[in-house]
């Protein structure tokens, strides 16, 4: 098993991030929480890792956080919910506000996330809310923006996520401000949803 990387950041595109470690590229997938405080390429990176392997694939997760890897793996606890509804929960919330809306049992705003309907978010809230209160924040990386257009990467990234591609632009466009990074898009973006 893999348990963490530490290498050079040399492509990061939404979801997908490849680190070199002494030659190898790991391709990874992470949420956009960790996109947001990704390296500029070419710097060091080190990330907390989830290796998972089924009958027909074997994937690799990244996350600057271990906070945010343990969220990651008890959200998979929940019957029904997958690595790609766990990715899109930590790319539309924090890990302090997702403990904060399963405590208090806000149904309403985990619906708001994509591919979490009202069922789900109420099993959520009942299967995650003793260990809700243990997760916590660790420290965090320096920001960086994606290279190329931020505008049309933040509308692929939210694609990827689970939005669909009208609501992907839509969402996106609202958000955009001139000069912004993709990541900075796709925050506001998410908080909106969010709201």
């Amino acid at each position: 098993m893999i348990g963490r990387l530490k290498g050079i950041l040399i492509h990061k595109a939404p979801p997908w991030l490849v680190v070199d470690v002494h030659g190898v590229g790991y391709e990874l997938e992470a949420p956009m929480s960790t996109f947001y405080d990704l390296p500029e390429l070419g710097r060091e990176v080190f990330l907390f890792t989830h290796y998972a392997q089924k009958e027909d694939s074997v994937s690799l997760y990244g996350f600057l956080r271990e906070a945010e890897r343990r969220l990651f793996r008890d959200v998979q606890k929940v019957t029904g919910i997958g690595a790609k509804i766990a990715l899109a929960v930590l790319s539309g919330t924090s890990v302090d506000e997702f403990a904060r809306l399963v405590q208090t049992g806000d149904v309403t705003a985990l619906t708001r996330i994509p591919g979490i309907g009202k069922k789900t978010a109420e099993r959520m809230v009942v299967e995650l809310r003793d260990r809700a209160a243990d997760l916590v924040g660790g420290p965090v990386a320096a920001s960086a923006g994606l290279p190329g257009d931020p505008l049309g990467e933040a509308i692929t990234a939210l694609q990827a996520l689970g939005y669909k591609p009208a609501e992907a632009e839509r969402m996106a466009k609202k958000a955009a401000a001139d000069g912004d990074s993709a990541e900075a898009i796709i925050r506001k973006a998410l908080q909106s949803a969010l709201r």
